[in-house]
């Protein structure tokens, strides 16, 4: 959502003299580039334990961060006070951050200015109804028919508890080019969380789904979407099996796989990691990394996703970052910061928590493209192999690529089949080497609507998703 700028100046009780003589301020010790990230966000959620509200509530946070850039060396300092002496205090200790930091000034040319100016017509995340003027009590029904016919599926359920949260942010950037972006930024989440038992064994299951979205998300439609796979494949979690473990094909599945794309392989291509030499696939730009049928994708430009930007956090705005084309590794992730090191435009991926926090380069969807091989296919073409489809608890070190998950849901495949299912495994590997190890990229790319967050330093909402693929060779943690 876009309003007037105006509404904008009003939140924050700041004018254009103002902006200016604060970008000023944070500049006279020096710096070469100073911006400003105003954030008024509210947030509120409401939790539902077995048909009770046990908890609920609002809260606002507020304020002003403002960093200043002298060559390499950064000075940032916030206010949770948009008051002109305090604003004016803050921007005198970023200053000094700065100017006293111990990097060498760098030899880069002058920052760019990058075009783009609010445009309510292209806004990403438009709003019906808005959750700030929604009363929890109007809420409260859905999460009632949630919880209910969530119970109705299955006599197992011994516990549900359904939750929902939102938030809101109006978001004011200003910057020493004279570039002044805002929007306001809706999210709304709703998860369910259930506990099966049987014959003394007890089984859990989350759902989750997020969107910038207003209150109209909470349709009957999602209702049923996450009541339904909320006990969709219960009887094969209470057979499964640990499996024997070893290397072998992995098959990995459309849509929540792509957790594994974004942990294993979307960081090494933040510039940051790369810019600091961290990162495996430093100073690779241009060098095939994969087979030809594979394509990578950071995209801000889905409209209502979870991971969706008109603007990043440093005002750039959103856009679609082919990472790898083709199986070439064609750009990474950049922030402002990162861009000018390697001479590059950013890529509107400079983002922040919130205003106490610096920018820096984060993902936003990240996918990879469809193939053309059918899922059917691919998993008749293993022998004998796992078929997962769900992973959590993922670990990954980002200078050798090596990386472990934990495995929520799966089958055996065995003579080209789904099998047996299986449980309490990991998968083990390396991002590069597994990415290398694609031999198979299915017609079916979905991108997982969950609520999943990135916590690099930092926590912000992303989103991942994948086709059907087979990775020739992993190693899985079993028996």
């Amino acid at each position: 959502m876009i309003k007037p700028k105006q509404a904008y100046f009003s939140i924050f009780q700041v004018d254009g003299p103002t902006l200016d003589r604060l970008i000023a301020e944070s500049l006279s010790r020096g710096g070469d580039y100073a911006d400003l990230y105003f954030e008024n966000t509210t947030y509120g959620n409401l939790t539902l334990r077995d048909g009770e509200v046990t908890s609920g509530g609002e809260h606002i946070d507020f304020g002003v961060g403002i960093r200043v850039l002298d060559g390499e060396k950064t000075g940032y300092a916030y206010s949770e006070s948009t008051a002109v002496p305090d604003m004016l205090s803050a921007a005198r200790a970023a200053a000094a951050i700065a100017d006293g930091a111990g990097a060498r000034p760098c030899d880069r040319p002058t920052r760019r200015p990058v075009r783009g100016e609010p445009n309510p017509a292209a806004d990403r995340y438009p709003v019906q109804r808005h959750w700030r003027s929604t009363p929890a009590a109007d809420l409260l029904p859905f999460l009632q028919r949630l919880e209910k016919s969530i119970r109705s599926r299955d006599s197992r359920i011994v516990k549900v508890i359904a939750m929902l949260s939102f938030q809101v942010s109006d978001i004011l950037m200003y910057n020493a080019f004279g570039e002044l972006k805002y929007d306001t930024r809706p999210m709304g989440s709703v998860s369910a969380s259930v506990i099966f038992q049987q014959g003394g064994q007890t089984e859990n299951k989350t759902v989750s789904r997020s969107y910038r979205s207003g209150v109209e998300m909470l349709s009957d439609a999602l209702l049923e979407e996450i009541a339904s796979q909320a006990v969709a494949g219960i009887d094969e979690r209470f057979a499964a099996r640990r499996p024997k473990g070893g290397k072998m094909p992995v098959v990995m599945g459309a849509g929540a796989s792509g957790i594994l794309l974004h942990e294993a392989m979307g960081h090494a291509f933040e510039a940051d990691f790369n810019r600091k030499g961290q990162s495996i696939f430093t100073g690779r730009i241009g060098e095939k990394v994969c087979a030809s049928t594979i394509s990578i994708i950071d995209d801000g430009t889905l409209k209502g996703n979870r991971g969706a930007l008109n603007f990043d956090d440093e005002g750039v705005p959103g856009q679609k970052t082919r990472m790898v084309e083709h199986g070439v590794l064609t750009s990474y992730l950049h922030d402002r910061i990162s861009a000018r090191h390697y001479g590059v435009a950013p890529t509107g991926n400079g983002r922040r928590e919130s205003f106490r926090y610096a920018p820096l380069p984060r993902m936003r969807a990240t996918y990879m493209e469809s193939g053309d091989a059918t899922p059917a296919d691919i998993i008749a073409s293993v022998r004998n192999g796992i078929y997962v489809d769900e992973f959590s608890n993922g670990q990954v070190k980002i200078g050798e690529g090596d990386f472990t998950f934990y495995v929520k849901s799966g089958f055996l495949i065995e003579n080209g089949r789904l099998g047996a299912p299986v449980k309490d495994i990991n998968i083990i590997g390396n991002g590069p080497q597994a990415l290398a190890d694609i031999v198979a990229v299915g017609n079916d790319l979905a991108v997982d609507p969950g609520a999943w967050v990135c916590g690099k330093e930092q926590s912000v909402p992303v989103s991942c998703g994948i086709p059907t693929v087979l990775v020739q060779s992993l190693t899985v943690g079993g028996e």
